[in-house]
């Protein structure tokens, strides 16, 4: 008997047999166990088990943490044993698909690129907050739909052209702080860092025969700052006597980062920087239909290998350096694709099961939460994902031939990315996403696939 089947075994006897249990189903890391009675559940002998590695409960639900990868094994082994698998929920096989592609499809640079992507990441409700303000500001200002409504209130205008360009004030700031939390630095510190580099005083230092400038590399020379800032911080954690080291530690991390950040690191940012949005904007505007398509065509694969987060700070310098990001309305044509695609098997397939999946997934799909119909639909079906690439390949073609852009770096797409586009591209924008759907809708119609069994 495997280590599996043997762990199986060992909840099922755990939990009272076959005969106590209501609902059994995994996430990603755990078993998920409903029992009839209580008193047969032998929660002392579970937590014991070797390859049980914790415990938790949820109202009526006992959840055993036994990793990832391994709890699918565990349910399908245990449901095995039982003769009769209960029936497991569409989000549950949506979820397992999506561990089994991340897993299968991760390039090696994917988890130093995750690792980006976290300093960004909560960040996104500022970003969506700040676009969807703006967005509004821009049709506030429209004669035609508010009429006289920006002459009539201009310091209602004024305040909300506030609230939203807030973020990016303070965006340094913001990515120092994270910075340091995920490569395991002073929290505080990678403010300070940020805010040195972001200070207005700079300009009035003359440094090798030039006046310095605030800000210069962007948030690209935050991350390179703050980055060797937690490797001085740690470095010095260890040589410095444990009754100082509170106390000269935060001195010679500022004296020594600071010092290198102004000489080396700050002007480094400054041409990283420079050449990623140049070269972006640069390849957006002159390669028009092709770059759009080669973007949008590859952008899911690149989500399903990771490599995808390698582009959240290319967003957000987009923004800083021209206030406007052509990129995300580009790689939004790849969730639409899916939209088109899923249209067509719903149409196609006799699977009542995958019928209501996919009933429930379109409308969020349609708002720009593209993961239910990609894991739950087209990438388990294989041809329409292919050909959602493909729709989205289309999209994402004219979106860059009519130079769409946006006014916020990341965390919307679809539908509500609309509300952000710049003003006199919307009905572009909208027009894209409908080509698009009818895209990916008649490369899945012409691909087929094979439609599952019940």
């Amino acid at each position: 008997m495997d280590k599996t089947t043997a762990l199986a075994t060992q909840i099922l006897a755990g939990i009272g047999g076959e005969g106590n249990i209501l609902k059994l189903e995994n996430c990603m890391t755990r078993v998920r166990v409903e029992v009839s009675d209580e008193q047969r559940l032998d929660l002392a002998l579970l937590k014991k088990l070797d390859g049980v590695k914790g415990y938790i409960k949820q109202g009526d639900q006992h959840q055993f943490i036994v990793g990832p990868g391994a709890a699918a094994k565990v349910v399908d082994a245990m449901q095995a044993l039982l003769g009769s698998a209960p029936p497991v929920s569409a989000a549950d096989d949506i979820s397992r698909n999506k561990a089994a592609a991340k897993a299968r499809y991760a390039a090696p640079m994917s988890d130093a690129l995750k690792k980006l992507a976290d300093v960004f990441i909560p960040l996104i409700p500022a970003f969506i907050a700040s676009g969807l303000i703006t967005g509004i500001i821009n049709i506030l200002k429209r004669p035609d739909i508010a009429g006289d409504i920006a002459l009539s209130y201009p310091n209602v205008l004024g305040l909300l052209a506030v609230f939203g360009s807030a973020v990016f004030a303070i965006m340094n700031i913001l990515v120092g702080v994270n910075a340091a939390r995920v490569f395991g630095g002073s929290q505080a510190m990678g403010g300070v860092m940020a805010g040195i580099l972001s200070s207005p005083q700079l300009a009035q230092i003359t440094l090798f025969g030039e006046a310095l400038q605030p800000g210069r590399g962007g948030v690209i020379a935050v991350l390179l700052v703050v980055a060797f800032m937690c490797w001085v911080e740690k470095r010095l954690r260890k040589l410095l006597p444990e009754s100082l080291e509170l106390i000269l530690n935060p001195l010679f991390t500022t004296l020594i980062t600071a010092s290198l950040a102004i000489v080396l690191l700050q002007p480094l940012g400054g041409y990283i920087s420079d050449a990623i949005a140049h070269g972006a904007n640069l390849a957006i505007d002159k390669g028009g239909l092709l770059v759009g398509a080669v973007l949008s065509g590859v952008f899911l694969p690149l989500v399903l290998s990771g490599l995808h987060q390698g582009l959240v700070p290319i967003h957000v310098e987009l923004v800083q350096a021209h206030g406007a990001n052509p990129l995300l309305p580009i790689l939004a044509m790849a969730g639409v694709g899916q939209v088109g695609a899923a249209l067509a098997v719903l149409l196609k397939t006799r699977n009542e099961r995958l019928k209501k999946v996919i009933k429930g997934a379109l409308p969020v799909g349609v708002l720009g939460i593209g993961e239910p119909l990609i894991f739950g639909v087209t990438l388990p079906l294989g041809k329409p994902f292919i050909a959602a690439c493909l729709g989205g390949a289309v999209g994402g073609a004219l979106i860059s031939y009519w130079k769409v852009a946006t006014v916020i770096t990341f965390g919307i797409s679809g539908l509500p990315l609309a509300l952000t586009i710049v003003s006199g591209k919307v009905m572009l924008y909208l027009t894209g996403m409908l080509i698009t759907i009818i895209a990916g809708f008649i490369f899945t119609w012409l691909m087929g696939f094979n439609d599952p069994e019940e």
